[in-house]
């Protein structure tokens, strides 16, 4: 199947849908929404709001000059800073876009079903799905950066995007987060 930039433009506009769908669903099934937050601290939450807000317009920046603002050649000649030119850059970005999405879809779920059974396994499960979506984001970086240093247009503004979504996704989520969250055993 060839990857078409209209392919992974539907692809982030439904992911993003569905993600943000998780998240609605997810809240409204749990009794106290605020055990989300597990151990992360009062003025850690004051904090981390205003980043969940800087890293969506982070995201959205990127996704924006990746998929309407750079030219369709442009994008194919995304790579990672180690990589050559070889025209791939729409299958990289579909890659990273998926592994950042998909793991989102997932992640409250996740949470609520280790809230609701508490099995040994299910702490694993939750932080390996935060990993996953920190590992597209490191996708989404490298390939900025590569971007950034081939004097790209906008490769400045996407490398800043995605820096303020890693800010949250890996800093916020994937570390503090899962090590303030208080995993029970069954």
């Amino acid at each position: 199947m060839e990857i078409t930039r209209d392919i992974v433009r539907v692809t982030v506009i439904v992911g993003g849908i569905l993600v943000l769908s998780s998240y609605v669903w997810g809240v409204s099934k749990m009794d106290h929404p605020d055990q989300l937050w597990g151990g992360v601290s009062k003025s850690l939450q004051k904090i981390t709001v205003p980043m969940m807000f800087l890293a969506a317009i982070g995201f959205l920046v990127f996704w924006w000059n990746s998929m309407y603002s750079l030219s369709l050649e442009e994008v194919k000649s995304l790579q990672y800073p180690w990589s050559t030119h070889d025209e791939n850059g729409l299958q990289r970005l579909f890659v990273a876009y998926l592994l950042f999405l998909v793991p989102s879809m997932l992640w409250l779920e996740s949470t609520r079903f280790h809230e609701q059974h508490a099995y040994s396994w299910t702490p694993f499960l939750v932080i390996s799905i935060l990993a996953l979506v920190a590992l597209g984001n490191v996708l989404l970086i490298l390939l900025s950066y590569s971007a950034y240093q081939q004097q790209v247009p906008g490769g400045g503004l996407m490398l800043t995007g995605t820096i303020l979504l890693a800010i949250q996704v890996i800093i916020n989520d994937l570390i503090i987060w899962s090590y303030a969250y208080p995993w029970k055993g069954p």
